[in-house]
């Protein structure tokens, strides 16, 4: 099947070779690295399919280079993407029918595969994403129509994510406001890819941080609803995440988190 929309793959990096990077993770089309590291710089590396850009930059910050990556695109779908991921060699086949099953789509959250502890969602079936539905999908899920985020003028939290102030939760800001915007988003079953298993850049432990960090997201993403909200997530996962930190303390972090989230002028 040949492709009739243009593909380009937005990746955020640190501290890694583009041309090493695009091997490692099986680029086939029209890709753009965001490369954080101790210097600025540009390059383009030629591929089978296309051409990979790489953008060197100093400043630190997982919003600040999806958002990067997504002003230097220009093709017709955009898929956001972690140098930790290795895509399927028809990833641009399936992303493609995928849009040609769904052309009302704006996005579609894709499948890929990682290790069973960090496993989030699995697409079963194709469905629509509203706002009970959107908050387990991480950013290498997200297809979208790059016209689609340009006239509804989103971008990626800077206040969130690894390098930023608050450790994690850009990507559910991101489909939050993307849902806000009105654009039309399902879920598909096509798997475009897996995870290679590596440390995690933001995760390091059940601790204060953790759960004040939690607070602020909430605040963000559920506003007068955060408190309930929260004493419901650290109630479901109370076996997990309260070993060492009690339930209780843990519920008081989260609403300091929510009056500081509260105190922010801004995001």
């Amino acid at each position: 099947m040949v492709a009739v929309m243009r593909i380009q793959v937005l990746i955020s990096a640190v501290e890694k070779n583009a041309a090493e990077l695009a091997a490692e993770m099986n680029i086939r089309t029209d890709a753009v690295i965001v490369n954080q590291c101790d210097r600025y710089g540009y390059e383009e590396i030629p591929v089978s399919g296309g051409k990979v850009q790489c953008f060197s930059m100093k400043e630190r910050g997982v919003g600040l280079s999806r958002n990067t990556a997504l002003l230097h695109a220009d093709t017709d779908i955009c898929l956001f993407s972690d140098e930790d991921i290795v895509l399927e060699k028809d990833y641009e086949e399936k992303i493609c029918r995928a849009y040609e099953e769904l052309p009302e789509a704006d996005m579609i959250l894709v499948n890929v595969r990682v290790a069973p502890s960090r496993k989030t969602y699995w697409n079963e079936d194709i469905h629509r994403i509203n706002y009970r539905n959107y908050g387990r999908y991480p950013a290498y899920a997200i297809t979208a129509r790059l016209d689609s985020l340009r006239r509804a003028n989103v971008q990626y939290s800077l206040l969130f994510g690894g390098g930023a102030r608050y450790s994690n939760g850009e990507d559910s800001l991101f489909l939050r406001d993307c849902l806000k915007a009105g654009l039309v988003m399902y879920a598909h079953t096509v798997c475009i890819g897996e995870e290679k298993e590596r440390e995690s850049t933001w995760f390091s432990g059940y601790h204060d941080k953790f759960f004040r960090d939690r607070g602020v997201l909430y605040h963000y993403l559920y506003g007068a609803a955060a408190v309930p909200l929260a004493g419901r997530f650290l109630w479901v996962h109370r076996r997990e995440m309260c070993r060492q930190i009690p339930l209780g303390r843990a519920f008081r972090l989260m609403k300091e988190g929510i009056r500081e989230g509260k105190g922010n002028k801004s995001r």
